[in-house]
């Protein structure tokens, strides 16, 4: 028996009101990322985060903490690599990975595929990221830690501010931790 269903024009009315209240998400007009890691693989994908945030008109405030310091200290910021050992997605052996010059390999060849890519240095996009508006600030707590001074940071870098500060200023921003 073919059967089929009937719904009256009440029912359809109910159904497309029902469609037509589906929330429409707010635009991201502030972004808050966390720089907690100071490799080269690691560097990157903040840094151009809030660069396509910047292009795109969203704030952006970058906090850099523990090893993160080393993205916007003057003696590591062009001295970043890439680790070999216990990088699951270098897809090689742990003992290959360890193997004197391997690091360097992995990272000659990072940075010469970003050069082809015309992707610029660590430097040069916190240069970027400074002139378009973002905000850079490092860890007091970190700072501290790894007994490092406001001398020893890129001249990017707005503030050393606490973890509470830094909350302050991410009010209202989604906030992604790298």
């Amino acid at each position: 028996m073919n059967t089929a269903t009937l719904t009256s024009p009440e029912t359809t009315a109910t159904a497309a009101a029902t469609v037509s209240e589906v929330p429409v998400p707010e635009p991201i007009t502030k972004i808050a990322i966390i720089c907690s890691k100071g490799t080269l693989d690691m560097a990157y994908p903040g840094l151009i985060l809030a660069n396509a945030a910047r292009m795109s008109g969203i704030d952006a405030t970058l906090f850099f903490t523990f090893w993160g310091l080393d993205i916007i200290s003057k003696e590591t910021v062009d001295k970043l690599h890439v680790p070999t050992v216990g990088n699951p997605s270098m897809h090689i052996p742990t003992l290959v990975g360890g193997l004197p010059g391997m690091e360097s390999l992995a990272t000659s060849m990072m940075k010469k595929q970003m050069e082809k890519l015309d992707i610029p240095d660590v430097r040069e996009l916190v240069e970027i990221l400074d002139d378009s508006g973002a905000e850079l600030y490092a860890c007091r707590m970190a700072m501290d830690m790894f007994k490092r001074t406001e001398d020893d940071l890129l001249p990017q870098v707005k503030d050393v501010i606490s973890a509470m500060d830094f909350y302050d200023k991410a009010a209202g921003a989604q906030i992604l931790f790298i």
